[in-house]
């Protein structure tokens, strides 16, 4: 996913020297061919999240897109305050990269994993927040931030994850994608586990149960018509999320099957604390009740 930020930025750039790559010296080494190829389109905050997002707003405001890159849980957390007032109040033009989404920076524990970061952000207006689930669509998803006129954040892995897409799509911002069809269940999936949903979703499809898997790359503006079409046509949905229950996908999807009206089975599936355990990203998943075997667990709940 990083590198296909970084090329897409590096785009970008070549294009429009509105757009500049600002750091809060994190990610240095991989902007080395972005910065010695656009000098005057690069700023190093430093270790100074805030500062970095208060730079961007002034940046925005005359006139600039700055796409402000740092570790998500530091985006998320320590310049919460400057987002909310000098980028969302404002309604800048500001779109915001938050990398190591989730728990992938599995080995450096909670300090670095953005378990929360959609539960502090989902609540502000004009932000709108985007969620990639593989390389293809990170491009995609960064060109449609740098095409949105407002704030955007963008919550992104590393540089591990697969590519889920075999072909390409159309993608908008706030339209969710069917990847599977499906009848007897809907799995609402974003990021970084979209690979193991889409793997146990054709696991289980041997065993004669169709799992409808939406990929709901988009947290806000949520799609609610294909919710609503999920709920009427399968009737069971389970959310997944490398996130806490609370403030994040799951609790997106039920504000809108609970306003929609209609009963439902329906079940999340993602922390309920604080993440714990180190090691690799599938131990760190399993560790944290998220990993694939989970996920086989809590179909078969919703299914009796």
């Amino acid at each position: 996913m990083r590198t296909a930020y970084l090329d897409t930025l590096y785009e970008l750039a070549q294009k429009d020297k509105r757009v500049f790559a600002l750091l809060a010296d994190n990610g240095i080494i991989v902007y080395d061919k972005y910065q010695k190829s656009f000098p005057n389109q690069y700023l190093n905050l430093g270790i100074s999240e805030a500062n970095m997002v208060a730079v961007a707003a002034g940046m925005a405001n005359q006139g600039k897109i700055p796409f402000a890159y740092t570790i998500g849980v530091f985006l998320a957390f320590r310049a919460l305050e400057f987002i909310r007032n000098d980028v969302c109040l404002q309604n800048q033009n500001v779109k915001l990269i938050g990398t190591g989404a989730g728990m992938i920076y599995s080995e450096l524990g909670p300090t670095h994993h953005a378990t929360e970061d959609l539960g502090g952000l989902r609540a502000l207006p004009n932000l709108q927040i985007i969620t990639p689930a593989s390389p293809m669509e990170v491009r995609k998803a960064a060109f449609a931030a740098y095409e949105h006129v407002g704030p955007v954040y963008l919550r992104l892995g590393t540089n591990r994850e697969p590519e889920i897409y075999m072909e390409d799509y159309d993608f908008q911002i706030g339209k969710a994608v069917t990847v599977r069809e499906g009848n007897d269940l809907t799995i609402v999936g974003m990021g970084t586990v979209l690979p193991d949903i889409l793997e146990v979703a054709d696991q289980i499809k041997e065993d004669g149960i169709g799992i409808r898997v939406i990929n709901m790359h988009t947290i806000k503006p949520l799609d609610q018509e294909v919710l609503i079409k999920a709920v009427e046509e399968t009737g069971k949905i389970i959310t997944v999320e490398d996130h806490n229950i609370i403030g994040g996908l799951g609790s997106a999807v039920s504000e809108v099957i609970a306003e929609y009206g209609k009963a439902v089975r329906f079940k999340r599936l993602g922390l309920r604390e604080f993440s714990h355990g180190y090691g690799t990203y599938e131990e760190v998943k399993n560790q944290n009740g998220i990993g694939q075997a989970c996920l086989k667990e809590a179909i078969q709940i919703v299914m009796k």
